[in-house]
């Protein structure tokens, strides 16, 4: 089962809509709460991180026999240093997105967290693509490791 969404940019008052809108139709297909709660976390994380550093972008989610796969994609600027964008508490948001109550550094670490495996591929000046997956056994796992 394949699902698509876009991201609107700079519009926080949509950020967090698609995220909202998967984690309805997986509690209505009966997936586990924890699987549904990981799922969300993942992926509210990454709209979020597209609204703030990307003007927006692309997800695609497939629920397969074993696993959710999520494929959050932007065209952004990209991200010069990925270990460093993993620290948690690192930030490059603008001060006015931090005011907001976003832009804490918390966004890839959660989305590690929450995810059973994740990967970032991005180039500078041409956007990111972070593939998440989030296996559907209720097993408590979920550390971005692969």
């Amino acid at each position: 089962m394949h699902f698509h969404y876009d991201v609107p940019g700079d519009d926080f008052s949509c950020a967090g809509s698609a995220s909202a809108e998967m984690k309805k139709k997986l509690k209505q297909l009966g997936i586990p709460f924890d699987v549904v709660k990981r799922t969300a976390v993942a992926m509210y994380e990454a709209e979020i991180n597209m609204v703030v550093h990307a003007g927006g972008g692309e997800a695609d989610i497939d629920i397969l026999d074993d696993e959710i796969v999520i494929v959050m994609k932007d065209h952004g600027k990209g991200i010069a240093d990925i270990e460093q964008a993993m620290q948690e508490g690192f930030s490059t948001a603008p001060t006015l997105v931090q005011e907001l109550g976003f832009g804490a550094g918390m966004g890839l670490p959660n989305m590690k967290r929450n995810s059973d495996f994740m990967t970032i591929d991005s180039k500078v000046g041409v956007g990111t693509t972070v593939t998440m997956r989030i296996k559907l056994s209720s097993d408590g796992a979920g550390n971005g490791g692969g």
